[in-house]
């Protein structure tokens, strides 16, 4: 009797994912990955051995894997980590497994804070800014950025690698979360120019930032109930539940932000489907100037990026960062 190879073995449980009611198409990467993380190995050596049969130990290792995911448990949970703009992530229960559409936030903040072209066609701008200098920033100027809610800190890791001269300020009211971020900053190089602070939004940051940065929970409370079990039953309410209408976290930071903000300086923010009506009328009650909505890739409105009135000033090292 021929043993089953491997792809016959990945081909079963995507049958067996498919069958427990998960997209056919992240049905097939699911299999494969879970394969290559008990193997330890990357995809092409996957493929190169896919007619091989494989290890004794192999198949209940992967059975017990793909048991788990069946049962829908996220794959970022399983497996404890998750990709975000080219980067691994540590992740788990305690903070909301990045997104693609968040990575929005980065290309935003690379075309204001460098001037460069944000993507054609994605959203609506808002021109008009009163007395608002646009020049690029200087790449020696030292950019003061905070990430409020920074979860798994991928948006805090990202931008201090894209801006290698900024120190940054990650806050969020989950210690576990902290703690999981700081991790990440480390295995990436950039934890002495973040500083992780345990607070409710920006209530014990006292600084003039270029940029603010934040995904906030914007899940409307009666709606939790109806999300996917991945996110439902394993990613932190918390990091959901922006209350009865999604948008409490939201006017909060709109409400808090202003203060933060160096003259000219940026709020870019994520929000949900069927909120940019409400979100641009918020920024235009605060006292930021809206310049542009951009959508994501299903050409969903999901950014918003705002900014302080003023001429823009030269961040340096000057304002006081909370430890």
């Amino acid at each position: 009797m021929t043993s089953a190879s491997l792809r016959d073995l990945v081909h079963a449980a995507r049958v067996r994912l498919v069958a427990a009611g998960i997209d056919a198409n992240e049905a097939t990467m699911d299999a494969a990955l879970l394969a290559r993380h008990v193997l330890g190995w990357d995809p092409a050596r996957l493929i190169a051995h896919e007619t091989d049969p494989p290890s004794g130990e192999f198949p209940p290792a992967f059975d017990r894997l793909v048991a788990r995911r069946a049962s829908r448990e996220p794959i970022s949970s399983i497996i404890g980590r998750r990709e975000f703009r080219g980067l691994e992530f540590e992740v788990g229960p305690d903070v909301l497994a990045p997104r693609p559409e968040t990575e929005l936030i980065i290309d935003e903040a690379l075309a204001t804070l460098e001037g460069r072209p944000t993507r054609p066609g994605v959203g609506r701008a808002f021109p008009g800014l009163s007395e608002v200098e646009d020049r690029p920033a200087d790449r020696s100027e030292q950019p003061l950025i905070i990430d409020v809610g920074t979860g798994s800190g991928c948006l805090a890791i990202c931008l201090a690698r894209e801006f290698p001269a900024a120190r940054l300020v990650a806050t969020d009211v989950s210690p576990a979360a902290l703690a999981i971020a700081a991790r990440n900053a480390r295995r990436h190089g950039v934890a002495d120019r973040i500083a992780f602070v345990r607070t409710s939004l920006l209530d014990a940051v006292d600084v003039a930032a270029s940029l603010v940065v934040s995904n906030p929970p914007y899940i409307p409370t009666a709606d939790i109930g109806r999300l996917d079990p991945e996110v439902r039953d394993w990613e932190p309410r918390q990091a959901l539940d922006g209350g009865t209408d999604g948008l409490d976290v939201i006017r909060a930071l709109l409400s808090a932000v202003p203060a933060a903000l160096a003259p000219g300086g940026w709020l870019i923010m994520e929000f949900g489907f069927g909120q940019a009506a409400l979100v641009e009328r918020f920024v235009r009650e605060s006292p930021l100037e809206l310049v542009r909505i951009v959508n994501d890739l299903q050409q969903i409105p999901r950014t918003v990026v705002a900014r302080a009135a003023g001429s823009r000033q030269r961040i340096t090292d000057g304002g006081r960062v909370a430890e």
